[in-house]
């Protein structure tokens, strides 16, 4: 059985003000609450004064854009960074960029100013931000750390508050494993996701992460041992104590499982993947 994943769900909003959490970050809070976003989309701010970088500008909301702006005022934006394209990171990163002049940063993907890969940084006066490549939640996923602080802004990667939705074909499992595994090599102090509050003991968080997804593989497997079955089929064993209006969520994860599996020859489809695709045992 794997262990108990120590969540962090005590969280107070501020929306729309510049809560200050470190020497050189902000955040201010998108009002966009939801069963995927937790209290909203965290719009993080590294820096201050001469050179600040903004981080997952957020959704397309008129009171978020006026709240960053308020925010940046008297200060110089230099770069503004993206973890990846979904609708709760992406949308107001070029009208927000356009206001102040910045260049929007990111993977190829979400078709930026300027293209990041796997280890490049953006500098500004104090601070270091570093792309750290984190496949898994979404294919073009970037994380951004701060040697500064050793901290690591994890985008939807790793959330405190809740386990990613990793979800095909965008969402690759094995992907995420892979970039569990880079997060937990860079031993950093404190994650900083885009939802919810910080990690601030992030090693046996994002052990316990990796266990239990392990642990859904086996009992994926163990669903299997009985017969046929789909992900959709899985769900009411597998997460019968979620609201039913996640379970659609819940089988695009089981899906994520289904398809790892697939790839070890572990299970065989009897079709092309889908969550209501068929899987057996192999052999």
């Amino acid at each position: 059985m794997s262990m108990a994943i120590p969540f962090v769900r005590e969280f107070v909003p501020r929306y729309g003000e510049a809560e200050r959490l470190t020497p050189l970050i902000r955040r201010v809070l998108a009002r966009n609450p939801g069963p995927f976003t937790f209290a909203g989309t965290g719009t993080f701010i590294v820096g201050n004064g001469a050179s600040v970088a903004v981080i997952d500008p957020g959704p397309d909301d008129a009171d978020h854009l006026t709240a960053l702006l308020k925010a940046v005022e008297g200060e110089t934006v230099t770069a503004v960074l993206v973890t990846h394209g979904h609708a709760d990171h992406l949308p107001l990163a070029r009208p927000f960029a356009q206001a102040v002049g910045a260049p929007v940063l990111g993977h190829a993907a979400v078709a930026p100013d300027t293209v990041l890969g796997d280890g490049d940084e953006v500098r500004g006066d104090g601070w270091t931000l570093r792309a750290v490549a984190t496949p898994g939640h979404a294919t073009e996923h970037l994380a951004f750390a701060l040697p500064e602080e050793n901290a690591l802004f994890s985008g939807d990667h790793v959330m405190g508050w809740s386990t990613s939705v990793v979800s095909p074909p965008d969402g690759d499992m094995d992907a995420y494993m892979d970039s569990l595994e880079r997060v937990i090599a860079g031993n950093y102090d404190t994650l900083w996701p885009t939802h919810g509050g910080p990690v601030t003991d992030p090693l046996p968080f994002l052990e316990a992460l990796k266990a239990h997804r392990l642990e859904r593989d086996r009992q994926v497997l163990d669903q299997l041992v009985h017969g046929p079955a789909s992900a959709l089929d899985m769900v009411p064993a597998l997460y019968a104590g979620i609201d039913r209006a996640l379970w659609p969520a819940a089988a695009q994860s089981l899906l994520a499982h289904l398809v790892r599996l697939d790839r070890r020859g572990d299970v065989i489809a009897a079709g092309e993947p889908s969550a209501a695709t068929t899987y057996h045992l192999r052999g």
